[in-house]
């Protein structure tokens, strides 16, 4: 099939976005094509205004327009939970939920000898020290329940085994080789009610 090189050029960037294959980028195409011009002009702007405005918070790693989170700054969360994630949008999921009122810690991937990506990588020291400063008595880790995310949560339970804390991890009522991201509330929820001991 041949398109107009604008609308090719189009499908070829929407290729870019996870998930999305030639025909689910045909059609987000085709839909913003259908759009009006200020209506493109709005998806855009919030994109560059995202990526403009959204920073890592300096405290867990989360997304933030500001040096804190709002999970961070709020001083009516227990400072004394903390729950290690791998990415920040598995934040807004548990955060979903409504049963978690503790902080979080965002590693930003997990381990992958094979991608290359060790402790040193995923900034473990930094965790450490915020487990000892804020006295954390309880660290709940949420990485996603496949092989990374289990040689994850294996290690950070080792690292972690000199303290004085209770180290768990999320029940699995979540798919094994899943992803935290796609998982509805109901699953999540029951899942952090059925954590245990590593």
């Amino acid at each position: 099939m041949v398109y107009p090189a604008s609308l090719k050029k189009l499908v070829e960037v929407l290729c870019r976005f996870p998930g999305i294959g030639q025909k689910s980028a045909q059609r987000l195409a085709f839909y913003l094509l259908g759009c009006s011009r200020e209506e493109v002009v709005a998806i855009a702007r919030a994109m560059v205004e995202a990526k403009d405005k959204l920073v890592f918070c300096l405290s867990c790693g989360s997304l933030a327009e500001v040096e804190q989170c709002p999970y961070c700054s709020d001083s009516r969360r227990d400072q004394r939970l903390l729950c290690v994630v791998q990415e920040p949008r598995d934040v807004l999921v548990l955060e979903r939920t409504g049963q978690y009122r503790g902080l979080y810690h965002v590693l930003h991937g997990a381990l992958s000898p094979l991608d290359g990506i060790g402790p040193e990588e995923l900034k473990l020291d930094r965790m450490v020290k915020r487990v000892v400063a804020l006295e954390v008595r309880e660290v709940i880790i949420a990485t996603n329940p496949n092989v990374e995310g289990d040689a994850t949560a294996g290690y950070l339970a080792r690292i972690l085994a000199p303290f004085d804390i209770r180290v768990t991890r999320i029940a699995f009522g979540l798919p094994v080789g899943g992803d935290i991201e796609y998982a509805d509330d109901l699953t999540l929820s029951r899942a952090l009610d059925g954590r245990r001991e590593i």
